[in-house]
């Protein structure tokens, strides 16, 4: 028979038991914060408004190159005729631009209406100290911000590639290759990170200055000044401080070329605008001016994923490397602000 000890004793420790297991099925505060956040931008307007233009600009895009497939195909001299779905996505008449040309000018958009009121309307609005009372952890709020945007634009992204390639299976009957999903989903990727390089800019933006307004006007004149006015204030330096380009010889003209590409890719949508041209056109080598000696004995044919990617990889690393340089110094500012005020 057991003591009045070993009973009581056994009964506290099924209690702190049955304690322990409670709190080890709690949900992680970080995974509650995503659910949450991931809830607002689906269910709001301007996510909403946004992507029924997407999907506008998509659905118009695809009735184009639907129509315009079977001329494309039947060219002999195109080196990627063979790639059907590729051809999907970059076959136009000139009534629509191709998808990613659209990708690339609303993507910015979708970025920063994600992120540009991230922490500012958190902190106006006083649930950012509700938040911070709780026992969660600082580096978690701004992360979930990141992690729900994300997980928001990858799957749009990849739903309408997924709705393209399924429309293509039924309309066409065409069997998709390997070699061509691949370089479906190497651009559903690189969207995400071209995206996901104006979003954290906006986030940034929205750690740094407290009204919302301001945050976004900022990331809108950004935008503006690298879709429209950078381009033109690079032709006035270059017809100012450079020699005619009718002047030179041959060795003269590519490096006034290179120059000059040098300085565009400093603009995030032409780095984006290199990196797609390659990889759903698979004949394309080079994304620079070649010589006639380069040019020499090259046969006309696609290239593997592979050596697309490397020849890629330059773009889609800058991507990488501005979007990991935006998140880090809105995390440094965050960590650093002080949210009492």
């Amino acid at each position: 028979m057991k003591s009045q000890v070993a009973y009581f004793n056994g009964l506290f420790s099924a209690g702190s038991k049955s304690v322990e297991k409670k709190q080890s099925n709690a949900p992680n505060p970080f995974s509650v914060m995503v659910r949450k956040e991931v809830a607002d931008q689906v269910r709001s307007w301007r996510f909403i408004i946004l992507a029924l233009l997407i999907l506008l600009t998509f659905l118009g895009s695809m009735y184009v190159s639907m129509t315009n497939i079977s001329k494309a195909v039947a060219n002999a001299g195109d080196p990627d005729r063979l790639f059907l779905y590729l051809k999907l996505l970059t076959t136009t008449d000139g009534t629509l631009p191709p998808f990613h040309v659209f990708i690339g000018f609303l993507g910015p958009l979708l970025g920063i209406s994600l992120g540009f009121d991230a922490i500012n309307s958190e902190q106006s609005n006083g649930t950012l100290i509700r938040l911070m009372a709780q026992p969660v952890y600082r580096d978690s709020v701004i992360n979930a911000k990141f992690v729900a945007s994300l997980i928001v634009v990858s799957t749009l992204f990849l739903s309408l590639n997924l709705l393209m390639i399924g429309g293509g299976l039924i309309i066409t009957g065409v069997r998709i290759e390997p070699s061509e999903v691949m370089r479906i989903l190497c651009f559903v990727v690189l969207s995400v990170i071209y995206v996901s390089f104006w979003l954290n800019l906006s986030i940034l933006l929205s750690v740094k200055f407290r009204q919302t307004a301001t945050s976004a006007l900022t990331a809108i004149a950004i935008w503006l000044f690298f879709t429209v006015f950078y381009q033109v204030l690079l032709n006035i330096i270059v017809k100012a401080f450079l020699p005619d380009p009718d002047v030179l010889s041959q060795d003269q003209l590519l490096a006034y070329n290179r120059i000059i590409l040098t300085f565009l890719r400093f603009i995030p949508s032409q780095l984006y605008t290199d990196a797609t041209t390659t990889l759903l056109m698979p004949s394309v080598r080079s994304l620079g001016p070649l010589t006639m000696e380069q040019m020499a004995g090259a046969i006309p044919s696609p290239l593997s994923v592979r050596e697309s990617l490397l020849v890629v990889w330059p773009q889609v690393s800058g991507l990488i490397a501005a979007t990991v340089v935006c998140f880090a110094l809105s995390y440094y500012l965050f960590m650093r602000r002080e949210i009492r005020t």
